[in-house]
């Protein structure tokens, strides 16, 4: 009789708990049960590994084997386990030795043949992995992403057999991998493209420097998306540790991690016919949905009031505290959502109102019901609220005289400002708490009278109230200003149209 232990990595959420799978091999009628709550996947992976085992030229016991998968409550899912139930064989069976395990993680779906195949999730398996302080073996698929996580010895391997020989003190595993060389700095879509839209362009410097939620309003064509899409380009650069956490939500999604969108924030656009789950997240073991996807980057939702009302709602919560908990009956998943919420619709139902054209001919409880489509506390938790007019035919084909800013110029300002409020307070300012408004926005007597009279006036929450200190600080900001003055408190205040508009 004989026992292995091999160590693995499950999921949960965005963390990779650790599991481990604990292989007995004695005398009796050959069966091989496994216990531990596997789910459909992991119980099929024994005939790929009975496959991998016999195709790798082993020899599979004939005997009573029993698989542990500890802890007993955690729920194992997928393929991942296939190469660490394999080694656990191998070893309890005395095909190699046991003791060389207990240094190494092991994660990796194997074939029939024996090779290794690529799982989701790698890079908090590796993060956790260095945490433990062990060794990762994985499949080479997998090593550019693992990568990312600096000081984590990693072995990755394409085939069984390697690993074995490994394990065997024969071939050993080449642990030092090239990392991939990609351009952080690339911007693809740049706002020199743009034409025109001259205040739009400065609304959105200001979004991208305090990381503030935005609408657009305006006819079809005038550059909504096109604006959108550029967001990213003069967004500042994830930190390390910002990095690590949107690749960690990516890595273990559907679409996976993609190496060359490393430190570059996330750009998310789901079509206005995406569910609330597919949203927020969710799933019989949950998965991160659109707003976990696009954590520390954007979130743009075009045509906003097609989008179901209910699902629009969903929104709400996580806008403010930066985070989605999904509970099922079974288990509970809590994925981060600080997310920039960049949103575009129409003005009326034909799309025309106010447009110099003056196509429209929406009646006003028309324009109303489809304004009312998007709800008042929706509406609050957005700090501008932009109009997009149609440009001019002249500027369209020309551009400026002066040429046309390039989304590289606009970062560097906004870079400088976000450099600000990171020494300031450590955040971007539109996180800022309630105290924290008090001590970094604060007006003189001129500008609390201002804003007093804007409250008045068009009704304003004292939601929006924090929210455009917040975006006054900002603008003060990208003027290199230590105090807010009038002229930043009044555009601040310009950018609450839709508030004006319902007066």
């Amino acid at each position: 009789m004989s026992l292995a232990i091999v160590y693995s990595r499950g999921r949960s959420g965005i963390d990779a708990p650790l599991v481990t799978v604990e292989v007995h091999v004695s005398n009796g009628l050959p069966s091989l049960s496994m216990v531990g709550l596997p789910e459909t996947a992991v119980k099929e992976s024994k005939d790929r590994v009975y496959g991998a085992i016999l195709n790798s030229n082993f020899k599979f016991p004939m005997q009573r084997i029993t698989i542990n998968l500890a802890p007993a409550d955690l729920p194992k899912e997928g393929g991942r386990f296939d190469l660490a139930i394999a080694l656990g064989i191998l070893a309890a069976s005395g095909q190699i030795p046991i003791k060389s395990l207990k240094d190494y993680e092991c994660v990796g779906e194997l074939s029939l043949g024996g090779e290794l195949r690529a799982i989701n999730g790698a890079l908090p398996v590796a993060l956790h992995a260095k945490q433990a302080g062990r060794k990762l073996i994985l499949p080479h698929d997998n090593a550019p992403e693992a990568a990312l996580i600096k000081q984590v010895q990693l072995f990755p391997a394409q085939h069984l057999l390697d690993v074995c020989a490994h394990l065997n003190g024969q071939n050993q595993l080449n642990s030092e991998i090239s990392p991939l060389v990609f351009d952080i700095d690339e911007i693809p879509l740049d706002f020199a493209d743009v034409h025109g839209q001259y205040h739009v362009k400065r609304a959105f410097e200001i979004a991208a420097a305090g990381a503030h939620n935005l609408l657009m309003l305006g006819p079809p064509g005038t550059g909504k998306s096109m604006l959108a899409a550029r967001l990213s380009g003069i967004s500042p650069l994830l930190s390390e540790k910002q990095a690590q956490e949107t690749a960690a939500i990516a890595s273990i999604s559907d679409s996976g991690f993609e190496v060359k969108n490393w430190r570059k924030p996330p750009f998310r656009a789901p079509h206005h016919t995406a569910s609330a789950p597919a949203l927020v997240g969710g799933g019989s073991n949950p998965k991160p949905g659109e707003i976990s996807l696009a954590h520390n980057g954007t979130l743009f939702l075009d045509e906003l009031p097609e989008f179901d009302r209910r699902v629009l709602e969903v929104l709400r919560e996580p806008l403010e505290s930066g985070h989605i908990t999904i509970s099922r009956a079974n288990r509970q998943a809590d994925f981060p959502a600080r997310f920039q919420l960049i949103a575009a619709m129409n003005p009326c139902p034909c799309g025309y109102l106010g447009d110099v054209s003056g196509r429209c001919h929406c009646t006003s409880e028309q324009v109303k019901r489809y304004r009312n489509k998007i709800s008042g506390p929706l509406l609050d938790r957005i700090d501008m609220h932009l109009e997009v007019p149609r440009v001019p035919h002249e500027v369209l084909r020309k551009g400026s005289p002066e040429g046309e800013e390039s989304s590289h110029q606009i970062r560097l300002r906004v870079a400088a400002a976000r450099d600000v409020a990171l020494k300031r307070c450590g955040k971007p300012n539109t996180s800022l708490t309630t105290n924290e408004v008090s001590k970094y926005c604060d007006l003189t007597e001129e500008g609390h009278q201002l804003l007093e009279q804007a409250m008045n006036r068009f009704g304003l929450s004292h939601r929006a109230y924090h929210r455009i200190l917040k975006l006054a600080r900002t603008i003060a900001d990208l003027s290199q200003s230590a105090t807010i003055n009038i002229s930043h408190l009044s555009e601040a205040i310009s950018y609450r149209k839709l508030d004006r508009t319902v007066q």
